[in-house]
C-alpha cells in the first residue's frame, strides 16, 4: 500500500473489479459544496475551542472559498490553527467530531451530481477514492458514508492516543495529490491512463494530468480556461446545470458516463 500517513481504505467496488482502474475525487467544491476543514473548525468552535471572533475568521474564509474558490492562504490559516487546538485530543474525539461535522455539516452539501459520478464508477466495477486537504478522519467518514473505496487525506501526528498538533509529512494538497495517487497506482497496480480524476481547483493540475481521464467539476478560473484548452469535460452543479463539452477523451477507449443524476438536465453523455 502507499505510505500509511495518507490513505484509509474503506469498502470494495459493489461491481466485478474492473482491473487497472480507479476514480479519484478531490472533496472540497468538488463532491461538496464549500470547504470541509472550515466546517472542521465551525465544530472545534462550537465545542468551545476557540473565540467568536476566530470562528467570524473561519466563517469568512468560508464564504469566499465557496464564492470564488481554494486560496491556499486561507486554507494554511484554517489548518494551522486547527492543529493548534489539536494538540492534546484524543483520537477517539476527533473521530467522533469527523461524525458530527459529517452528519451536521457536510451530508446536506454533497453535490447529487457528484455524487451520481463516483456511484456510477463503482456501479460498473471501478475503486473509487477520496483525495483532500481535509483531514484524514473526515475524509474517511466521508468515504465510508458514501461507500466508497479509501480516503487519502492530510494527516496529523498522533502520540500516546493524542494529537501532537503536527503533521505527519504536509497537507495534502497539490502535487503531493499526485505523489500520493501514483503511490496507490503503483500499490494497487492501476493503469493511470484508464483512470478518472475530478477537481474544481486549478491546484490540481498535477493529479488531473496524471490520469487519462480528467474532469473539471465546478471549476474556478483558471481551471475553466484550462479544461477548455484541453478538450476536458467541465460540470458545474453550482447552477443546476452542465457547463461541458465532451472532447476526444471522453469519447476514446471506454468512454464515460457524465451525466444522468435526479435533478439534473436529462443529458446523457458517453457511456461507460
Amino acid at each position: 500500500m502507499p505510505e500509511e500517513k495518507y490513505v484509509a481504505v474503506v469498502t470494495k467496488p459493489v461491481a466485478a473489479p474492473q482491473p487497472g482502474e480507479a476514480a479519484f475525487f478531490d472533496v472540497d467544491n468538488t463532491l461538496m459544496r464549500g470547504a470541509s476543514l472550515f466546517h472542521v473548525a465551525r465544530k472545534m468552535h462550537q465545542r468551545g475551542a476557540f473565540t467568536m471572533a476566530q470562528a467570524a475568521g473561519f466563517a469568512w474564509k468560508q464564504f469566499k472559498f465557496v464564492a470564488r474558490g481554494e486560496n491556499m492562504d486561507d486554507v494554511h490559516a484554517v489548518r494551522d490553527s486547527a492543529l493548534t487546538l489539536a494538540a492534546g485530543i484524543t483520537v477517539d474525539d476527533i473521530k467522533a467530531l469527523g461524525e458530527e461535522v459529517y452528519d451536521e455539516m457536510i451530508a446536506s452539501r454533497i453535490w447529487p451530481g457528484a455524487k451520481a459520478l463516483a456511484e456510477q464508477h463503482l456501479r460498473v466495477g471501478r475503486r473509487v477514492w477520496l483525495v483532500t486537504a481535509t483531514p484524514i478522519e473526515v475524509a474517511t467518514v466521508i468515504s465510508t458514508r458514501l461507500g466508497l473505496t479509501g480516503a487519502l487525506g492530510t494527516v496529523g501526528e498522533i502520540s500516546e492516543g493524542m494529537y501532537t498538533g503536527r503533521l505527519v509529512g504536509d497537507i495534502l494538497h497539490g502535487s503531493a495529490k499526485a505523489v500520493a495517487v501514483q503511490a496507490v497506482a503503483d500499490a494497487e497496480d492501476l493503469d493511470l491512463r484508464r483512470c478518472w480524476a475530478y477537481s474544481d481547483s486549478y491546484n490540481d493540475i498535477p493529479l488531473l494530468t496524471l490520469v487519462g481521464h480528467p474532469v473539471a467539476i465546478n471549476p474556478d478560473a483558471r481551471l475553466r480556461r484550462h479544461a477548455r484548452d484541453n478538450n476536458w469535460p467541465v460540470y458545474d452543479f453550482r447552477s443546476g446545470r452542465r457547463a461541458a463539452t465532451f472532447g476526444l477523451k471522453a469519447a476514446t477507449a471506454g468512454g464515460a458516463v457524465y451525466g444522468l443524476w435526479k435533478g439534473f438536465a436529462r443529458i446523457r453523455g458517453p457511456r461507460i
